[in-house]
């Protein structure tokens, strides 16, 4: 009897589960909505109840929607953004909440503080403690809400508080340990001293750290009861440990690839990620990693990103002015009518906008979470095709951002022959044929509907003992790509020097501030 497999994958404002079969074939997608609390710029907070609810209905309308019973799925396995998760008899804020989302900056001081450690684990941060990563978040709320941190029973990422809810049991994947948190594989684990350093002594007691550490893919346990009657699932089925959700859609998405070692993975979304998985450890500053074993066994991940891309785009659709309160344009028609433009004018559309796009600050390569965007070029034109020049200038720099990316990898040492780009912005032609061109590389698009799911599916099919391993699953149910050859590389040589030109500026700005 063939066998399927449950993924979710939960990202800033959805959730989205599948059921797969053991060749890698979506059989459903299903998404819902989640509750995103945002009153100050760079904040964001959740409940994970209301995850967890979200999660529930999106896995039962999905098995519905696969049209098998339950009992033929075989694995489940998560996915999620790496949202700090803290349990405890006092909330962080009303309605709920007990989640500090992934792009929350509120640990900004928290996280110089890190960098100024010099601490060894600093240089696996690409020479810089992001605000992104936990450590910094969990110091902000020690020193700013003493009342949590003494209340405070668990903290996890948001991926183990999923899997740990699903089985009934504390469980931590090696994966969000090893990218987002104090732990080093190969520096023995948990750096005890670099959190003594930074006023953490007690966090092995508040957060749970003794847990269970699990590789990604292993199967960590059973579903429980409970949870299977909340998911619609078989009480037992195996479930896997899983993966922050870029993480995973770099597994997808490199599994397509022909020569995986000499490829990038860029999943796009509301932020970017550029991901490297190598036998041997890449580095160079404003590179995370490298992360060994963070995927699979053997291999060392490096990944560098932007901060906000998709968030980019929305943001300039919706901040366009508009009259008698109408309703902002989508992306759709927006991208519709670019396909026209673009195609009369070529890549020179809109030019003379120019754009930086680090509305929340430079992940990579710059590794400065103060750096804001930048817009040279505007003037009083409101017109809807006004709007799309700002778009396509917008997407155009993201694209250059992106560019600079790959350079800083191949500063690494490593090959960058081509990229793998899924995700939502490449559900448009256009944009996938910007990035190709802008970053004058092929860029292979992988023919499943959703990477970052097919990825998580296979740590579900794992765990489920079909394959011995991860990489088995992986080469097993991998799928096709789409090629898009770089036709116009020449023609953003322009932009990118414009890109580079205009970072160069925002810091002499920043220098007559005093």
């Amino acid at each position: 009897m063939a066998r399927h497999f449950c993924a979710v994958d939960v990202g800033t404002r959805s959730v989205r589960a599948g059921v797969f079969a053991e060749d890698g074939l979506q059989l459903s997608r299903e998404v819902s909505e989640i509750v995103f609390h945002s009153e100050r710029a760079s904040h964001g907070e959740y409940a994970s109840d209301q995850i967890w609810q979200a999660v529930c209905g999106a896995v039962q309308r999905a098995i519905t929607a696969a049209g098998i019973p339950p009992s033929e799925i075989s694995g489940l396995a998560f996915d999620a953004t790496c949202s700090l998760v803290l349990t405890g008899g006092v909330p962080l804020g009303p309605d709920g909440r007990d989640t500090i989302a992934w792009f929350d900056h509120r640990g900004l001081t928290e996280a110089q503080d890190c960098t100024a450690t010099e601490h060894p684990l600093i240089d696996r941060q690409g020479g810089a403690m992001s605000p992104e990563m936990q450590t910094p978040k969990l110091m902000w709320v020690k020193r700013n809400r003493p009342d949590l941190w003494a209340s405070l029973t668990r903290a996890e990422d948001l991926t183990d508080h999923l899997t740990s809810r699903a089985i009934g049991a504390p469980v931590r994947s090696a994966c969000t340990l090893t990218a987002k948190w104090a732990y080093v594989p190969d520096l023995g684990g948990w750096q005890q001293d670099f959190l003594d350093t930074v006023g953490l002594s007690d966090l092995s007691e508040r957060a749970g750290l003794s847990d269970p550490v699990a590789p990604p893919g292993s199967r960590v346990g059973e579903l429980g009861e409970d949870a299977a009657a909340e998911l619609g699932l078989r009480p037992g089925t195996p479930v896997g440990a899983g993966l922050v959700d870029a993480f995973s859609g770099a597994l997808g998405g490199l599994a397509s690839a022909e020569d995986p070692v000499s490829t990038l993975a860029l999943i796009t979304g509301t932020s970017n990620c550029v991901m490297a998985m190598t036998p041997t450890p890449c580095a160079a500053p404003g590179l995370w990693g490298p992360l060994r074993n963070a995927i699979l066994p053997g291999h060392s991940v490096t990944e560098g990103g932007q901060s906000a891309a998709g968030a980019v785009l929305d943001h300039v659709l919706a901040s366009w002015p508009r009259n008698n309160g109408a309703a902002a344009p989508g992306h759709d028609a927006v991208l519709s009518r670019l396909e026209a433009l673009v195609g009369r004018d070529g890549p020179a559309f809109g030019r003379g906008l120019d754009v930086l796009p680090d509305f929340n600050g430079n992940r990579s390569p710059l590794a400065d979470p103060l750096a804001l965007g930048v817009i040279s070029g505007l003037s009083l034109d409101r017109s809807f095709d006004g709007l799309c020049a700002l778009y396509w200038r917008t997407a155009v720099a993201l694209a250059c951002g992106v560019r600079q990316i790959v350079d800083q990898f191949r500063a690494a040492g490593h090959p960058a022959e081509a990229l793998t780009i899924a995700g939502g912005l490449t559900r448009s032609d256009l944009l996938t044929r910007l990035f190709a061109d802008c970053c004058g590389l092929p860029a292979l698009r992988p023919d499943a509907p959703d990477t970052v799911m097919l990825g998580t599916a296979m740590a579900a099919a794992t765990a489920s003992g079909l394959f011995p391993d991860l990489p088995a699953a992986a080469q097993a149910m991998r799928r096709g790509a789409t090629r898009f050859e770089p036709e116009r590389a020449k023609a953003y040589d322009r932009d990118y020097d414009a890109f580079r030109l205009m970072q160069r500026q925002r810091e002499e700005l920043r220098g007559l501030q005093g």
